[in-house]
């Protein structure tokens, strides 16, 4: 595999990396850390979640482990304490971590061919042994998905939307106009509910 093979994935990777971060950016430290979902969503969580992630798959899957503990991945560690932040975990702290954590994945991936092969423990028999491009998909995958979480609960916090600063991607700015389409979203669901 090329270099500008490895090229693109990590521009894809770094994409949803810097989207994930940027979600964080104005909101007040309550709304980073507060759950915004039944399951407990929040944006501070998603941070700390996908350090971890990052750290496992391009850390110790090829032999080359996050060189600092992350005690919420130990095995005594209480369930999903990844998913979100304690009081003394400042916000600083983990996103300094995360690009941390970036470097050294990003280090990984320079000094590993494309079709090396790693081992995913935690991953049935059969598909144990992935190589790095595959991986990498994964890992893409991985935060592109959290980015969506990150972009539905900043919304809930107070509206904000868009892919980055300065790129919306949505049909408009307009508060307004957004209020008009969600009524009509509305209507409609019910409308169709009604029939059934």
């Amino acid at each position: 595999m090329s270099d500008a093979a490895k090229d693109d994935l990590l521009e894809y990777l770094h994409r949803s990396r810097e989207a994930v971060v940027w979600k964080l950016t104005g909101a007040s430290e309550l709304d980073v850390r507060r759950p915004l979902t039944p399951t407990g969503t929040n944006l501070l969580g998603l941070v700390k979640h996908l350090a971890g992630v990052d750290a496992g798959y391009l850390g110790g899957v090829f032999g080359r482990p996050f060189p600092e503990a992350l005690p919420w991945g130990a095995q005594d560690a209480e369930p999903d304490a990844d998913m979100w932040a304690t009081a003394d975990e400042s916000r600083g702290e983990l996103l300094a971590l995360y690009r941390r954590v970036w470097a050294h994945g990003d280090a990984t991936v320079a000094a590993l061919d494309l079709d090396t092969t790693g081992t995913v423990p935690w991953w049935p028999e059969e598909r144990r042994h992935p190589t790095l491009r595959r991986v990498l998909v994964h890992l893409i995958g991985e935060t592109h998905r959290h980015a969506g979480h990150a972009d539905i609960v900043r919304e809930l916090v107070d509206g904000a939307v868009g892919a980055k600063e300065g790129l919306l991607l949505m049909g408009s700015d307009d508060p307004a106009q957004w209020s008009v389409h969600r009524a009509r979203v509305q209507a409609a669901a019910e409308e169709a509910a009604g029939r059934g």
